[in-house]
């Protein structure tokens, strides 16, 4: 049965039946006084429209499990112009929506089916302070396989004794609401239900958890199959923006995929590892800017906080954002609404700009600074509405 064929109707290549629903409204609400509420409360009664700006991070997990058929047709609801979908393959080398390829035990039933004995490492209980542990792979599975796992909101419960009880542990600013009949994609899959619903794509090309080559299947020939299967489906390049974390899998599509490597991301994880980088020294960029500009790359993408400092506690570009411009490198970020609460600062997606951060109001504080000031050309979101409110107000 086709994917699209079983998914709840949502008007294709239109913008009938976008809502932005409620909460849009209750963080404009909770702004301070000053131009940008006012901004944004005067468009109120606007009618919501798609927009390539506002990205949906896995769909909306922020109450869908993540990579579901459900989650996706909920963002595009919300008007997301471009969805994700994280790629990684079964033990039969098939292409599946997954956002690790070792995540099986966080966002699915596996631990409490048969499946569990394959899992590279077995349920383990708590006990006393050593935390309860589990790690199963999409790689040790056939496709069939995992089609028989039933999706689940993203949680383990660190101290369960029992592979049942690790179930939950869900975060309690999540949603188990919407869990039920929760379905599966392979990329394949995800690219027909994408098309049907008016929007664009934006895979990510996820790093294996096993030793490449694995059974005879190269690092190159995973890149190249996740672009096959767009050429396959009649997609045009223009429409993709293909994102690896391996600097080396973007320089590969910009060379044997040239077309869709004017849109390929680098996404930045350089922030963690011996050497990290500090987005406020230019020195410390390695590849520099204009070095990742010379080799091709259009595109880059790292987490919100590299793109913002503080300066007498407003928040302003930082270097990085700065220097990515300058070598015209077109920037996206990620994510909104990945935190919870905001009325401790916001956690690790805020850190630079801590201080500035009181509560949920900081949401749109940040975007507003992001996207005026940031010029930046996307943002993924785990729950789009937010975004796609703003960039219809504000022409984006």
């Amino acid at each position: 049965m086709s994917l699209v064929t079983a998914t709840p109707q949502v008007a294709t290549g239109s913008e009938d039946g976008l809502s932005y629903g409620p909460r849009p409204a209750y963080l404009v609400n909770m702004l301070p006084e000053g131009a940008l509420k006012e901004k944004l409360q005067s468009c109120a009664g606007q009618t919501p429209t798609r927009s390539s700006f506002s990205i949906g991070h896995r769909g909306a997990p922020l109450m869908f499990p993540e990579h579901t058929v459900q989650s996706n047709v909920a963002a595009a609801q919300m008007g997301a112009g471009i969805l994700e979908c994280d790629v990684t393959f079964t033990k039969d080398l098939e292409l599946i929506c997954r956002h690790a390829q070792d995540d099986l035990a966080t966002t699915t039933n596996i631990l409490t089916t048969d499946l569990a004995e394959t899992c590279i490492t077995p349920f383990t209980p708590a006990s006393g302070n050593t935390p309860a542990l589990a790690e199963c792979r999409s790689s040790d599975l056939t496709l069939a396989e995992f089609r028989s796992l039933t999706p689940k909101m993203d949680s383990f419960d660190k101290t369960a004794t029992t592979a049942a009880a690790s179930q939950g542990g869900v975060a309690p600013w999540r949603s188990t609401q919407y869990v039920d009949g929760a379905t599966s994609m392979t990329h394949a899959e995800s690219i027909a239900l994408f098309k049907s619903l008016g929007t664009k794509f934006t895979p990510e090309l996820k790093s294996p958890a096993v030793e490449m080559p694995f059974n005879g299947f190269s690092l190159q020939d995973y890149a190249q199959k996740m672009i096959d299967e767009y050429k396959a489906a009649g997609i045009p390049p223009s429409d993709v923006w293909p994102q690896s974390f391996d600097l080396e899998v973007v320089k590969y599509w910009i060379e044997h995929e040239p077309e869709f490597g004017k849109q390929a991301v680098y996404l930045d994880g350089r922030y963690s590892g011996d050497s990290p980088l500090n987005p406020m020294d230019p020195d410390s960029f390695s590849p520099s800017m204009q070095e990742l500009a010379d080799m091709g790359v259009n595109y880059i993408a790292p987490p919100m906080w590299m793109l913002l400092t503080l300066e007498n506690g407003q928040m302003v570009p930082s270097a990085y954002a700065t220097k990515a411009k300058t070598a015209g490198l077109k920037l996206i970020t990620w994510t909104l609404e990945r935190s919870g609460p905001l009325t401790t600062g916001g956690g690790w997606y805020f850190q630079t700009v801590q201080p500035a951060i009181h509560d949920a109001s900081g949401y749109y504080q940040v975007l507003d600074v992001l996207a005026q000031d940031v010029g930046i050309a996307g943002i993924f979101s785990d729950w789009p509405a937010t975004v796609t409110y703003y960039a219809n107000c504000m022409g984006f």
